[in-house]
């Protein structure tokens, strides 16, 4: 029938308008055959045998001709072949009878599956649709206030990142540890991969992943990622290759001691689905969520193999089975789980991993901005809070705890308590989150006190054993009323999840229904605070499984036991213990149990835990001595997260003088020889927290070789790292080089300069080039790597496909080593910047750079300075500039260029059109290489910056240049200082820059231009809109320039920097200066030192400040005006002028 004639009705059912009478009465519908009746399901049928053995049967039955067989066969994929089988087929065996009974005789169990299949389907995505209907916004996805409060669906789908696995930090570490290391930036070299994109092929030639994992740290949003997933696709919105998706929660199979694959299938399909045989028969995706949750650990060396479908097994063995491919071969696998237990995967096993994007400072904002607030600046206040303590903007990376730490300060607002200082750690966030505020009824603390202690015990008791998911029945048993009444704690810190299987499967049973608490850093929270109330009065050891132990009285005793328990979860985390109970890293509750010490957490939850004031602060005296004495004990070993943890719990007690101390010296750049073992711990702590090191961590001129080891490990995850001046020999290269291979290595920018390393500690950091795929730029100017060295680092940087910026100033490599790098040069691919100032290279090394050049097409800056090129090396570079077009910056200070080498350049530069940077300075250049230059500006389109500072270039080249600047249109930047310019050339400056609008930044220091020469370009300055900056230090200007430029600067509105250094300005050039500074609203800096203004002058100049509000930086040294007369002048202008700073 033509599908134009039909109404659509549903997805694939439609009414036969033609066919439709008005007649009455009982009437004969048209049959549909088998084929046509299934036909999906066939067309969705995953066995290739199947497909040949049916093609096989319908040419003997003469229903399909060899061509047609051919047909079927030349068609690409399994879909498309089953598909015109079927379009075929349709055509000869319209009723399909043939097709059924063979289907019926030879693939009974297939038959059966496609006689269900459209049944199936649609039952499985109504189910789906009904369970994951209702999904709970997340800080990521929430739109401000402001806009429509339907959210749609993104389009395209929530993104994930792709990562290579699991790093040794996610595999060993606490989730807030991982966090406040990478300062919660999540993995380095993700790439965005969409929901719709999560299983499909990343390229033509790459298999579809059988197995895809996906790790974050708890309340990261894995689950809402599953139900978001699950949800598009029973729209149909995304992989419709997949025929089915069956998602299940590890906690749901708690319930189950053992499991077959039979019957986790039952619990999974629809109630009367054949369960046999349906995942090798269709596609179908099994969603396997909260690998950590499940009651025994996964054991892949211990677990014992079975492809038995029907065998029932742990429930752990059943998954490592499923993975392996024993059981369920033809299902995909997503796996989703927090970081330490997807290492447990053997890597082989997985086809792809993939890691939950932490949310950006913008998407945290937007949360903040999605609450109704009555507070007017509240919004405002929350974000200032949060970007003054960096250490809780970096916990609201994760959108759960997010949620918690935003909603807690609104809170605290909204009850009025503004003037008291919000919560400035995570245990404060949890104790306003958890605690009535002091103005709510008494009957509300009485009863969350009560409710404190359920919980607490329940937290404490499940965080031992590694439980997050509690019964009904597990929960009573602790004292809990469920579910929790309206407004009651309990209602806010835990949540109630009813499970996805069980419900209609044939396995039997009730959808199983558990409780659990907001996040797992809640959990940890409630457990510290009933192990402190516990604590003041327990006899026995808390930690103990049994009611029997060694006997434990007091706080102090019980606190030194919680420490030790920490140290040995988080040893058991390091050697991948996976027995019951020893993968509970306790660094969190530790820090929350000193946490509820601090003095502003103990005003809040003191009476809640029973203790008095006094109580309180002999408890936190005795903590913090175990403390101390426990990061003064560690040695002279690394600091490892252990270290880092306890000083992070002094910090979390508000007992910070060492941590303050330390950062102190660090600013102040004294730490060298002050680094013992308890610095060096505090150091490790200052790496992840302090702004200080936020951006750019500056260990300069501190460390010495042994702080350096023991720091080792934190600094992996430093992005940027200045080491300079440390006099580092090559033995400290060794650990650098170690750190540099490392597979956690963050490292983006290492400095080295001046330090002692030579050609045997270069070859340790090129051996860890080899493999390091994070740093870009390493500096290592100032030591003696000589030629081998280089050699060493040019060989290494082949293979190497990172490092973009490379720095050996001053390393001695002479043409040998630049032989070698221009060897580089030819293959490199990502080096575009390459520093070889100071290096003995003569004109034979430059020449072998230059003819590299000609090939390399990522080289952007070019440092050749302070070497002997001479003009035969500048020629080799104008040579290769007429064919190398991407080097935009070349440096040959200090290179013996003179005019022959000159016009070498200047003759590339009419053809060149991608140079922007040309630095000439202290060299010979003359007039007739002014000349030149002159005649390539004139020509030149695209040269920006032009320094030929310290040269010969006299009146006369100077004049040509200037003439030159009149019509060329690109230039930005002129340095002519030291040219021996006079008055002639300074006119010749002054006419270009009446008709040029270009040029932002003339220098002219140093050279004799005289008051007539400072009146023309004064009078310049009048009607030219594009200069900026114009030094003219020591240009013998006398009281009449100053005049000049001071009328100059009433009428000009670009000029922000003006210096005037080393003239004879005077008073009357002050008084001048001084009016024009009334009006002036461009400049930013003014430098008259050495100005003979005298006192006079000075007040004159302070007196205009008053109605400036511009300035921002005036230099007034070198007056006459004496230290009496400087200290009214710079106290008048501090006093009018606060912004603008003061050298005088």
């Amino acid at each position: 029938m033509d599908k134009h004639s039909h109404i659509p009705w549903e997805e694939d059912c439609y009414i036969d308008l033609q066919s439709t009478s008005h007649k009455t009465g009982p009437q004969k519908e048209k049959e549909v055959g088998w084929l046509q009746k299934h036909q999906l399901g066939l067309e969705c049928l995953q066995r290739g045998s199947v497909l040949e053995a049916l093609v096989s049967h319908v040419k003997k039955a003469g229903l399909l001709s060899d061509s047609e067989a051919g047909l079927v066969q030349k068609v690409g994929s399994l879909p498309d072949r089953w598909h015109t089988l079927v379009e075929l087929l349709s055509i000869k065996d319209p009723q399909g009878s043939k097709v059924q009974l063979f289907f019926m005789t030879s693939y009974p169990m297939e038959f059966q599956l496609i006689s269900q299949y459209e049944t199936v389907l649609q039952q499985q995505r109504n189910a789906l649709l009904q369970c994951f209907r209702d999904e709970p916004e997340l800080p990521s996805e929430k739109s401000p206030k402001v806009q429509n409060s339907q959210t749609p669906d993104p389009a395209p789908p929530p993104s994930l990142l792709l990562i290579e696995g699991v790093s040794d930090l996610q595999q060993r570490e606490h989730d807030f540890t991982q966090l406040s290391v990478t300062r919660g930036a999540g993995p380095l070299h993700g790439r965005p991969l969409g929901l719709d994109k999560l299983l499909l092929a990343l390229t033509r030639t790459s298999p579809t992943p059988r197995v895809c994992l996906t790790v974050g740290v708890a309340g990261s949003g894995k689950s809402r990622l599953v139900s978001r997933f699950v949800r598009l696709w029973s729209l149909g919105q995304i992989h419709q290759e997949i025929n089915l998706v069956l998602p299940v929660a590890c906690w749901e199979l708690g319930c189950c001691e053992r499991l077959s694959a039979d019957r986790l299938m039952r619990m999974l399909l629809p109630q009367g689905a054949e369960c046999a045989g349906v995942t090798t028969a269709y596609k179908t995706l099994l969603v396997i969520d909260g690998l950590e949750e499940l009651r025994s650990p996964l054991d892949f060396a211990e677990a014992l193999p079975t492809s038995d479908p029907k065998r029932e097994v742990p429930v752990a063995d059943l998954i490592t089975n499923i993975v392996r491919g024993n059981l369920l071969p033809g299902a995909m696998l997503w796996l989703l789980c927090r970081p330490g237990v997807g290492a447990r995967i053997p890597a082989g096993l997985v086809d792809r991993v993939t890691e939950v994007p932490p949310l950006t400072h913008g998407q945290i904002r937007r949360y903040v901005n999605t609450h109704p607030l009555s507070h007017t600046r509240a919004e405002q206040i929350i974000w200032d809070h949060l970007t003054s303590q960096k250490p809780l903007l970096v916990l609201c990376s994760v959108p759960a705890v997010c949620g918690l730490i935003s909603d807690t300060l609104l809170r605290v607002l909204e009850a009025g308590l503004e003037d008291r200082l919000l919560p400035h750690s995570l245990t404060e966030v949890y104790a306003h989150y958890c605690w009535p505020l002091p103005q709510e009824a008494e009957w509300s603390r009485s009863s969350a006190r009560k409710q404190l202690g359920a919980l607490g015990k329940l937290a404490f008791y499940s965080l031992l054993r590694g439980r997050h998911t509690h019964t009904e029945s597990e929960a009573r048993a602790y004292g809990l009323e469920l579910p929790p009444p309206p407004g009651s704690l309990g209602c806010r810190v835990l949540r109630r999840e009813v499970g996805v299987c069980g419900g209609g499967g044939s396995g039997g049973g009730s959808n199983v229904c558990v409780w659990r608490f907001t996040h797992l850093s809640l959990q940890e929270f409630l457990a510290a605070v009933y192990y402190y109330s516990a604590a003041r009065r327990g006899m026995f050891d808390l930690f103990s499984e049994s009611s029997v132990s060694w006997p434990r009285i007091g706080f102090p005793s019980h606190y030194r036991a919680a420490l030790q328990r920490a140290d040995q979860s988080h040893a058991a985390a390091q050697k991948g213990d996976q027995s019951p109970g020893s993968g509970t890293n306790l660094q969190l509750f530790l820090r929350f149990l000193t946490g509820l010490l601090s003095p502003a957490t103990a005003e809040l939850v003191g009476g809640a835990v029973g203790a008095a004031r006094d109580e309180h602060a002999n408890h936190r005296v005795a903590a913090a001595t175990a403390l101390q004495a426990a990061v003064g004990g560690l040695g002279g070993g690394t600091v490892s997260m252990r270290c880092v943890s306890l000083v992070a719990c002094l910090a979390e007690m508000r007992q910070s003088e060492l941590v303050r101390s330390v950062e102190e010296e660090l600013i102040g750049g004294s730490l060298r020889g002050k680094l013992g073992a308890s610095a060096c711990a505090v150091l490790a702590y200052l790496l992840q927290v302090s702004p200080v090191c936020a951006d750019d961590t500056n260990l300069s001129g501190c460390l010495g070789h042994g702080a350096l080891k023991r720091l080792l490990p934190q600094l992996l995850y430093c992005s940027r790292l200045r080491l300079e001046n440390n006099e580092f020999k090559d033995d400290a290269m060794e650990l650098l080089g170690s750190l540099l291979s490392a597979k956690d290595c963050h490292m983006q920018s290492l400095s080295l300069a001046d330090n002692l390393v030579s050609s045997k500690g270069a070859k340790p950091l090129s051996r860890a080039l080899l493999v390091n795929r994070t740093l870009t730029t390493l500096d290592l100017r100032g030591n003696t790597i000589g030629p081998k060295g280089a050699k060493s680092l040019a060989e290494a940087l082949k293979m190497n496909q990172a490092l973009m910026s490379l720095n050996l100033q001053s390393n001695h490599i002479k043409d040998e080593g630049a032989r070698a790098l221009a060897e580089l040069l030819q293959s490199n691919r990502k080096l575009s910047s390459l520093n070889l100032q100071k290096n003995d290279i003569g004109a034979d090394g430059v020449k072998r750079i230059a003819e590299s050049l000609k090939k390399n097409q990522t080289l952007q800056e070019l440092n050749m300075s302070g070497n002997q090129l001479g003009d035969v090396g500048a020629a080799a570079l104008a040579q290769a500039l007429t064919v190398n077009h991407t080097l935009s910056s070349l440096r040959l200070q200090s290179s013996s260029v003179s005019d022959r080498g000159v016009a070498a350049l200047t003759k590339a530069l009419c053809s060149n059109h991608g140079l922007i940077t040309l630095i000439l300075r202290e060299n010979s250049v003359g007039v007739e290489g002014a000349k030149a230059i002159a005649t390539a500006l004139q020509k030149n389109h695209t040269l920006q910056e032009l320094d030929l500072t310290a040269n010969l270039l006299h009146d006369d080249g100077v004049t040509a240049i200037g003439k030159a600047v009149k019509v060329n249109r690109a230039l930005t930047s002129l340095h002519l200082q030291w040219n021996f310019v006079k008055v002639n050339a300074a006119k010749a400056l002054a006419q270009s820059l009446l008709s040029n609008t270009h040029l932002q930044l003339l220098d002219l220091q140093e050279n004799t231009l005289g008051d007539e020469g400072v009146i023309s370009l004064a009078t310049a300055l009048k009607t030219n809109s594009s200069l900026c900056v114009l030094y003219l230090q020591g240009v013998s200007m006398g009281k009449a320039g100053a005049v000049a430029l001071a009328e100059a600067l009433m009428v000009n509105k670009t000029l922000h920097t003006l210096d005037l250094r080393g003239n004879s300005v005077g008073m009357v050039g002050a008084k001048a200066l001084s009016s024009a500074l009334k009006t002036n609203r461009s400049l930013r800096r003014l430098n008259l030192q050495e100005n003979a203004l005298g006192m006079d002058g000075a007040i004159f100049i302070a007196t205009a400040l008053k109605g400036n509000h511009q300035l921002t930086y005036i230099n007034l040294q070198g007056n006459g005006i004496g230290e009496s007369g400087a200290k009214v002048v710079s106290e008048h202008i501090r006093a009018e002028a606060p912004d603008c700073v003061v050298d005088i």
